[in-house]
């Protein structure tokens, strides 16, 4: 995914979330009428607080706009959507959200693996064991079969071996049938996966992959041959010395000995690349924590061709789920799981006694689901590993995607039965409760919590502060509402 920066602030906050009147704390005396904006400020301190203030002077820090590049997402073409990709695309698709939601241009591409040996291998199996009849019926899982057929027979068959790296030569002459073959199956993948995101709400503008830098994966060789970054082995693979003393301690290969170029080529290339086309100021990649080395050399390799902007590169890295299964055993693709959250919601929503009647209850089953999936994906650190539980990731009740959406709805309920209060002034002198303030106070931190979030892009942050929210604004109704009932002489219930 790339982000491009710079948008117009003017757009930044068209709905903001808690506005505050300044004519009407003129007008009550909250704020002095002299202009003094210091004086107005400590007046606005004293009434919400240090921590509003503190909100109020972070969000005039993050409004500013700076070029980012992204790169998130990224599934294996001529594959069904595997759940292990889950996490990279929402994990992904939340840092696009907040750097927009700060002033950002986004620009989302998801880079593809569409180039490389494995092609070669489905090119060869697809020849001896594929099917365009199939392939039109049900397009991935016949590719998938094809795969998983072709792997087994080339463990015993040297044929197999021989004629799928045939496969690959060719493409990367550009041979017209392999190359036609190729492009059938990534236009079948991608449209594919687009009905995934779709489902998860994400979208690209850009789909990218390897194969569009192949090219410039040999240009990049001979950048590193010139520079005499380019060093050669016995077994007559291309290297470059990442040691600090020289001795080749520490290494990484960037060219097969036949020649043909590697992931860590061709993600040079596109670094290059994305550079020269969006001149970005700071380039995140979203990943699993297994390819930090990679990410780490990528970055190194980078610095010693003279790019210093390599230094604003940064590698996101995230935990494993453990334990992701469906009713029929071990998820493989994610289109099971998301099957899966919404069946199990719906049949929950039909049980509960609180469920409302609904025109599309699947939509809503299945916006709800993906939601339980996304807050216990980001409770805690990305970096760690969790394991996977239906019924707790489920649950009605607790720190959970379920009831924050249950929250939201019953909002929403109450403000289209009896309106949202916009055709009076608010008046703050009139909260002056401790509690009234806490919730005021816990409002204006929703700016800080967004400046916390971007300084080390963890969601956790925001997923504690709705949770948090949430609690405070039903504990000081409840407390408001108790005590207004008292007063009617009305004793209130806890239960009914």
């Amino acid at each position: 995914m790339f982000l491009n920066g710079s948008s117009d602030i003017v757009h930044l906050r068209q709905s903001p979330d808690f506005r505050l009147s300044v004519n009407t704390l003129l007008r009550n005396g909250i704020l002095p009428t002299n202009g003094d904006l210091q004086a107005q400020t400590e007046a606005l301190a004293s009434q919400v607080g240090p921590i509003a203030l503190n909100s109020y002077l972070l969000f005039m820090n993050l409004l500013t706009t700076f070029p980012f590049c992204f790169s998130y997402s990224s599934p294996n073409i001529a594959k069904k959507f595997h759940a292990g990709h889950l996490r990279s695309t929402i994990i992904g698709n939340f840092i696009a959200n907040l750097k927009e939601s700060l002033g950002n241009n986004v620009i989302r591409v998801n880079y593809l693996g569409d180039w490389g040996m494995q092609f070669g291998l489905l090119g060869a199996g697809f020849q001896l064991f594929g099917c365009q009849e199939k392939l039109k019926k049900n397009p991935l899982q016949h590719l998938f079969d094809v795969y998983v057929q072709v792997n087994k027979e080339a463990e015993n068959n040297e044929v197999i071996g021989q004629a799928a790296r045939e496969f690959f030569r060719r493409l990367e002459q550009q041979e017209h049938q392999a190359l036609l073959l190729w492009k059938q199956f990534r236009e079948i993948t991608v449209e594919e996966y687009q009905q995934v995101y779709k489902r998860l709400g994400v979208h690209f503008d850009i789909y990218s992959g390897e194969s569009f830098h192949q090219q410039q994966a040999q240009e990049v060789v001979q950048q590193l041959q010139r520079r005499g970054l380019l060093k050669t082995t016995e077994k007559g693979t291309g290297v470059v010395d990442l040691s600090s003393a020289g001795d080749m301690s520490s290494y990484s290969t960037v060219l097969r000995s036949d020649g043909t170029s590697l992931y860590i080529t061709r993600d040079l290339a596109a670094a290059l690349d994305r550079k020269e086309r969006y001149n970005f100021d700071e380039m995140i990649y979203v990943t699993d924590k297994s390819q930090g080395i990679h990410f780490q050399q990528l970055f190194q390799i980078l610095l010693a061709m003279g790019h210093s902007w390599a230094e604003r590169c940064q590698h996101v890295p995230f935990g494993l789920v453990q334990g992701m299964k469906t009713r029929l055993g071990e998820v493989v693709f994610l289109e099971d799981v998301l099957d899966e959250a919404r069946a199990r919601m719906l049949r929950n929503m039909s049980q509960s006694k609180t469920t409302k009647e609904m025109v599309y209850p699947e939509d809503t089953a299945e916006k709800v689901g993906i939601s339980a999936l996304i807050v216990q994906d980001f409770k805690g650190p990305l970096g760690s590993d969790y394991k996977f539980d239906w019924d707790r990731i489920l649950q009605a009740q607790g720190d959970t995607g379920v009831f924050l959406q249950y929250t939201h709805a019953r909002l929403c309920s109450l403000i289209h039965r009896y309106g949202d209060g916009e055709e009076g002034a608010f008046d703050p002198s009139l909260l002056l409760d401790q509690r009234s303030i806490s919730i005021l106070q816990h409002l204006l931190r929703y700016d800080e919590v967004l400046y916390q979030s971007v300084q080390d892009l963890q969601p956790k942050h925001l997923v504690n502060f709705l949770m948090t929210l949430r609690l405070r604004l039903f504990s000081g109704v409840c407390t408001v509402l108790a005590n207004g009932m008292k007063i009617l002489g009305i004793t209130p219930v806890e239960k009914m």
